[in-house]
């Protein structure tokens, strides 16, 4: 789903999104000069792999998600959470891509391996 970043007003506009059993529910709303704020909560099951025994399973995503979107460059350290979209277009399916590939990209345990306190080498 895209939406032109021009379009999103004060009041909120909602959307509901669902990109590999991800979904992303919330609202837009314009939240400063060249800033919107995305007030939202994904849900929906990931499949991961343990990171210790390599067996795959299913993750249950639930979290609350708030980002700041611009359209232009925003060169700031206090805020982590803002994504810029420099064409003026919000690609919502490209927000819900990045958070899933977040999830992959950490390390995870299965519930089999989960509390095992033997040795894991982890690379930080």
């Amino acid at each position: 789903m895209k939406i032109v970043f021009d379009k999103v007003a004060q009041s909120e506009k909602p959307f509901d999104l669902t990109v590999n059993g991800v979904r992303l529910e919330g609202s837009l709303a314009k939240s400063g000069y060249h800033r919107l704020a995305l007030k939202g909560n994904l849900s929906g099951e990931v499949e991961l792999a343990c990171d210790r025994c390599g067996d795959g399973y299913h993750y249950d995503m639930k979290s609350p998600l708030h980002l700041t979107l611009s359209d232009e460059v925003i060169e700031t350290e206090d805020d982590l959470d803002i994504i810029e979209f420099i064409d003026g277009i919000i690609d919502l399916e490209f927000i819900v891509q990045s958070e899933i590939a977040s999830i992959e990209n950490s390390y995870h345990c299965c519930s089999k391996c989960d509390g095992d306190e033997s040795e894991f080498e982890q690379e930080f």
